[in-house]
């Protein structure tokens, strides 16, 4: 019959399990993370098996909502769930040894699952104690034996596993900077099953509510030299064309053609721009860019797009102005794209539109100025609106009169178009907030905003935002409002947020940014400017080469015998005499010893006579002790206290 497990050789490794579920859980839905912890908590302390049929059950239920949970997607994010479920489960049925062994197995595949959506230093700083914890309980079970005493985890075992990792640290370090990187992962890896939030290629009323209470960085915006004011920094991302009357869109039949010349009319702007993922093929620069990043494209209507969609942190740098100059008119094809409307919908605001342009003898511009007139006057902003109808630009024109800045552009847009004064919608984020601890910009994914472009001739595009048109006196609740609403955190904690967006950041500098184009001048210092893949291999080769040497003579240098517990009792007894003035020479005989010793502490004199004499004997005479003397032997030694001299 298997052997089952003692109970302290199972608390380790459940303690190894769990710790190496818990990066796993942190990139999971919370509400899912929470019912694996305690299904987690709850197997590890029962050490009772429990029946297939319930634990089939409980599987088939943790199934259906991992599905759930990821909108029946199957993807990363979908497997990396799965997998925590089964190890979350896998406690219920550890109770042998060789299930012991599994577990550990099984669950070392979490903390590297982890690395797969995070690469961050809090999903690494819980990876590596798990490990260590791994290897700990991986020993323990090693050792343990069918009838043998249950090992011990005590300093010696800790510090033979912490060997082990400074051991393979070298060899980790060469892979990491000298193993070539490849531009993309030799295997397919499909788009999270769960989206991430932010800004898409479309914008229907109401669908930003989430994000907007979403305080998590989208941008890191360092720059060079001088800096825009806040009320100027719009970040452009984003331009839709095409209206059906609910919803704006790019258009997947129209590719903006080359970049238009500018003409910069204020100052030039570079800047350094860490982007997290969006999984989606664009790159926000600062409003208006005018050169492309190096990993995109700069199209014709000035947004930034990319061959891949962005799925892993980025960096890049841009180049843009505030306002510019377009010398060039529109194509026929964009002033057509940016005039058309539903020609059924929304006729009370094309109705408007019509008279607006008739009033002002053709000026485009004092239409603009009404429009905005008209919004500061008889608007509100809310993000509780109500819900719209088919005429929707109609409905929030004339009657709700209130909505947050996708209404607002979009009937703002609506309107200039019915004027026909050509006009399209920007997607992108507004203002930011500096990190107080460091010299950089932090836009928040609940900083998305949207706002209007007209085309006026002799300037070109315009940015209209008219939701800033909004008296503030109207103001009814902001994205600042929803979220202190949503946050888990009270905003006394924004210095320690700050203080760890900028740890992460460095991070990102440092390890997440380290790519193939930064490895390729790695070599700058020793003469070579771009390393080629030979070059690379060649050097992980000598760096790889020298860290196994190191590991090598570590292993293999001459190491002392393990010492005997007697020799150790021993040793700690003279050490308390030592520290009670009585030290012992280096080359003094224990039977000396314990003369000198019982002549300083005459109250004593018998014991410690007794305990260097039966010492001196098995250390030098080779006397047989039976193993309980021996034992009695090492018990006294470690009880004894110096007395009084």
């Amino acid at each position: 019959m298997p052997e089952l497990i003692p109970p302290r050789v199972r608390t380790w490794c459940m303690a190894a399990a769990i710790a190496c579920l818990l990066p796993l859980l942190l990139q999971i839905p919370t509400g899912l993370a929470l019912t694996l912890a305690v299904i987690a908590a709850l197997g590890a302390g029962v050490s009772r098996q429990w029946p297939m049929a319930l634990r089939l059950v409980l599987l088939a239920l943790l199934g259906v909502y991992v599905l759930v949970s990821h909108d029946f997607s199957i993807g990363r994010d979908t497997g990396c769930a799965m997998l925590a479920s089964l190890l979350a489960l896998k406690p219920f049925e550890t109770r042998h040894l060789r299930d012991a062994r599994s577990l550990l197995g099984f669950s070392l595949f979490a903390p590297f699952t982890a690395f797969l959506q995070d690469q961050g230093p809090l999903t690494l700083g819980l990876a590596l104690p798990a490990v260590g914890l791994q290897l700990v309980a991986l020993s323990v079970l090693a050792e343990q034996r069918p009838g043998s005493p249950v090992p011990q985890v005590g300093r010696s075992r800790l510090r033979a596993v912490g060997l082990a990792v400074l051991m393979g640290l070298p060899l980790a370090l060469a892979g990491f900077w000298l193993f070539p990187r490849l531009g993309s992962p030799l295997w397919g890896m499909p788009e999270n099953a769960v989206g991430r939030s932010g800004l898409g290629n479309r914008m229907t009323p109401d669908q930003w509510i989430e994000l907007f209470a979403d305080d998590a960085p989208a941008l890191r915006v360092r720059f060079d030299s001088a800096e825009p004011r806040r009320q100027d920094l719009y970040w452009r991302g984003q331009v839709l064309w095409e209206f059906d009357g609910q919803t704006w869109s790019r258009g997947e039949a129209f590719a903006p053609g080359k970049p238009p010349r500018l003409m910069p009319m204020t100052a030039t702007y570079r800047y350094q721009v860490e982007m997290e993922p969006t999984d989606r093929r664009y790159l926000v620069t600062l409003d208006l860019p005018l050169l492309a990043p190096a990993s995109g494209e700069l199209t014709g209507d000035l947004s930034v797009v990319t061959a891949a969609p962005v799925d892993k942190l980025l960096q890049y740098s841009g180049t843009s102005t505030m306002q510019a100059g377009f010398p060039d008119g529109l194509s026929p094809l964009e002033e057509s794209r940016a005039l058309t409307l539903p020609r059924d919908l929304n006729p009370r605001a094309r109705a408007l539109a019509e008279r607006w342009r008739s009033e002002s003898g053709g000026d485009d511009v004092a239409v603009v100025r009404r429009a905005l007139a008209w919004i500061a006057e008889d608007f509100s902003y809310s993000l509780t609106v109500p819900p719209t109808g088919r005429h929707a630009v109609d409905e929030f024109l004339f009657e709700t009169r209130v909505g947050f800045c996708q209404h607002f552009s979009s009937a703002f847009a609506s309107l200039m178009r019915g004027a026909g004064i050509p006009s399209r919608v920007v997607l992108g984020y507004s203002g930011g907030y500096r990190n107080r601890y460091g010299d950089y910009w932090i836009v928040r994914k609940m900083d998305a905003h949207a706002w209007t472009e007209v085309w006026l001739r002799g300037r070109g595009w315009i940015r209209v935002d008219p939701t800033a048109a909004v008296n503030p006196e109207r103001v009814l609740d902001t994205v600042e409002d929803l979220a202190r609403r949503e946050a888990l955190l009270p905003e006394t904690f924004a210095p320690l947020r700050d203080f760890g967006d900028w740890v992460r950041r460095g991070w990102n500098d440092l390890v997440v940014g380290f790519d193939a184009a930064r490895q390729a001048s790695l070599l700058r210092p020793l003469g070579v400017g771009q390393a080629s893949t030979g070059q690379l291999v060649a050097a992980f080769a000598v760096g790889a080469g020298l860290a196994l040497g190191l590991t090598l003579w570590v292993l293999l240098r001459g190491r002392p015998e393990p010492r005997d517990p007697l020799v150790v009792a021993w040793f700690a007894f003279t050490k308390r005499l030592r520290r009670a003035g009585l030290a012992k020479a280096a080359a003094e005989p224990p039977l000396s010893f314990g003369e000198r010793l019982a002549a300083a502490l005459p109250a004593q004199a018998g014991q410690l006579r007794s305990l260097s004499r039966r010492y001196a004997a098995w250390r030098y005479a080779a006397a047989a002790l039976t193993p309980d003397q021996k034992d009695r032997l090492i018990e006294e030694l470690r009880a004894y206290r110096p007395g009084p001299r």
